[in-house]
C-alpha cells in the first residue's frame, strides 16, 4: 500500500484534507479539480472582471486594486524579500501582478506576497499560496495546487498537479499528474512524463504485487525533500520516497523507490 504518510508529513498542511478519503497517495489527482473548486478563497475574476490579458502593473492590497503610484524592489518573495511601496508606503502582503500576465477563466486564487511574471498564462482551477513565484513564461493549465513560498519557474508547464510549501521547479520543468511534497526541487529541464507510450492505464508494482492504478495519465509522486537534478526524466507511474535524490541526466523507471533512494 502506497498511502500519503509514506511520502509526506501531512501533519500541518493546510490542505491536509485533500488526502482524508484518499488510500493510495496517486488517487488524490482525480479530485484536484473538485477540492480546488470547494477551496477557493478569492477569485482574482473579481479583480479583473472581464480582463484576461493584464497590460500594465497592477497590485491587489486588503482588497483594493492598485495600478499607479508603485514602486517594486524585486527580491525573492519566498523569503518575504520582495517590496512593494505605494505613496511611499510599503504595502506587506501585497501580490504582484505584471503587465503581460493572462488569466483564463474563473477560480483562480492567489495567496499575499506572491508574484506573477509577465508572460505567465493561468487557467483555471488554481490556487496558488503565499510568497510564490510564478515566474516569466510559466503556464499553469488547470488542476494546480501550489502551496506557500513555491516557484513555478520560467518556461515550466504545470497541468492537474500538486505543489506542497516549499516545492520548486525554477526552469524549464513540466510537472503533470504530479506529487512534489515539501521542499522538493526540480533541476532545470525535469520532466515528470504522464502518459504512456502504449495505450493501457498505469501499474505499480508493489509487495502484494502488481496494483493497476486505473489512470491513463500519472506522472510522478516525490516524497519531501526529494531532489532532482538537470535534465532528469521521470516515467509514468515513479513514487519517490522522502529525501530521495536523482542524478542530473538520469531517466528514472516507473516503480516505488523508498526513502534516500539514490537514482542514477
Amino acid at each position: 500500500m502506497f498511502k500519503p504518510e509514506m511520502f509526506f508529513d501531512l501533519s500541518d498542511w493546510e490542505h491536509r484534507d485533500l488526502f482524508e478519503s484518499v488510500d493510495q497517495v496517486w488517487e488524490a489527482l482525480p479530485i484536484i479539480k473538485t477540492y480546488l473548486r470547494a477551496k477557493q478563497q478569492v477569485d482574482l475574476a473579481d479583480y479583473f472582471p472581464g480582463e484576461h490579458f493584464l497590460t500594465r502593473l497592477t497590485v491587489i492590497y486588503q482588497g483594493e486594486r492598485l495600478e499607479d503610484h508603485l514602486a517594486l524592489t524585486p527580491g525573492e518573495a519566498t523569503k518575504g524579500h520582495y517590496r512593494v511601496s505605494y505613496k511611499n508606503q510599503e504595502l506587506e502582503g501585497a501580490i504582484v501582478f505584471y503587465g503581460g500576465v493572462t488569466l483564463s477563466g474563473k477560480e483562480i486564487s492567489i495567496g499575499e506576497g506572491s508574484v506573477v511574471e509577465s508572460g505567465a498564462f493561468i487557467q483555471g482551477p488554481v490556487l496558488i499560496g503565499r510568497q510564490t513565484e510564478i515566474r516569466q513564461g510559466a503556464y499553469l493549465r488547470g488542476g494546480c495546487l501550489v502551496g506557500d513560498r513555491c516557484v513555478v519557474g520560467h518556461t515550466t508547464e504545470m497541468k492537474n498537479s500538486i505543489m506542497m510549501s516549499g516545492a520548486k521547479a525554477g526552469h524549464f520543468a513540466y510537472i503533470g499528474d504530479s506529487i512534489l511534497g515539501r521542499e522538493c526541487n526540480l533541476g532545470a529541464g525535469t520532466k515528470l512524463a504522464n502518459l504512456k507510450l502504449v495505450r493501457t492505464t498505469i501499474r505499480i508494482k508493489g509487495d502484494a504485487g502488481i496494483i493497476d492504478t486505473g489512470l491513463r495519465k500519472f506522472g510522478a509522486i516525490l516524497g519531501d525533500g526529494t531532489e532532482t537534478g538537470c535534465n532528469c526524466v521521470t516515467s509514468p507511474g515513479t513514487l519517490l520516497g522522502p529525501k530521495s535524490l536523482v542524478t542530473p541526466n538520469t531517466t528514472v523507471k516507473a516503480g516505488y523507490f523508498p526513502r534516500q533512494s539514490v537514482i542514477r
